[in-house]
């Protein structure tokens, strides 16, 4: 549903001047990785709106993403109204982080929410249409961003540990494939250290503990630079490069 909100001055308790405005009673957006709610339209913004944001794909090699499109005020999405499901397809083969991915938010004069997910480089557009009215009493609405503001400590340790993952599982990526360029330059016992911290890193990230991921996360990090520094010197040492008289 949207709200609607009064502007205007209020003296010796008349209103005067009232202009009513229909606004967005929640915020409206989508699902993320790690099952985080990424608002594109925060909550009590004059329609008719438009905003858009960019995202990437999460795997190498992804040809599609589910936009999930949901309204609320809690940043774990499961927790916010469901509006919508759809797929973009089509998205060519590319290492994670590369595809751009823009979708776009559109509520019109008449409450109609608009969605759409573009592929930046194909042009590939998939759409939704949400009409207007959420099925959402105003009491309904009141109670969700209460909960928000009552869960508001829970969901802050919910996100840190989410972007604690995410960057721990963006480490073990950019690690692995290191190892396939470089693993041949460097001796076993480098690698068998970088190998370790990757066990250590992906056993922390099994659990919750957002401190011990960030600490494995470290220890990943310092071996990873062990294996870059070996695979450095081990290009300088004469005789490396093949050839020679």
């Amino acid at each position: 549903a949207l709200g609607a909100a009064i502007q205007g001055g209020v003296l010796a308790g008349d209103v005067k001047d009232v202009l009513l405005l229909d606004v967005t009673p929640l915020s409206l957006g989508i699902e993320t990785l790690g099952g985080v709610f990424t608002k594109i339209i925060e909550k009590n913004t004059t329609i008719p709106t438009k905003a858009s944001q960019t995202f990437s794909t999460a795997e190498d090699n992804q040809s599609a993403v589910t936009v999930h499109v949901l309204q609320g005020e809690r940043e774990q999405a499961r927790y916010n109204k469901s509006l919508a499901k759809f797929d973009l397809s089509g998205i060519e083969p590319a290492p994670r982080g590369l595809p751009q991915v823009e979708v776009s938010f559109d509520i019109d004069a008449n409450g109609i929410l608009h969605v759409s997910a573009k592929d930046k480089k194909t042009n590939k557009e998939q759409k939704v249409e949400i009409k207007a009215g959420s099925g959402l009493s105003d009491d309904e609405i009141q109670r969700m961003v209460a909960d928000a503001e009552a869960n508001r400590e829970e969901d802050k340790k919910f996100h840190e540990l989410v972007q604690a993952r995410n960057q721990a599982d963006g480490l073990i990526h950019a690690t692995r494939s290191a190892i396939t360029e470089h693993g041949s330059k460097v001796g076993g016992d480098v690698i068998g250290k970088v190998e370790s911290a990757l066990a250590d890193l992906e056993t922390a990230m099994k659990g919750d503990d957002k401190g011990q991921i960030e600490a494995k996360t470290k220890a990943l990090e310092e071996a990873g630079q062990s294996l870059y520094a070996a695979a450095a010197a081990g290009e300088q040492q004469p005789g490396a490069a093949p050839g020679g008289a």
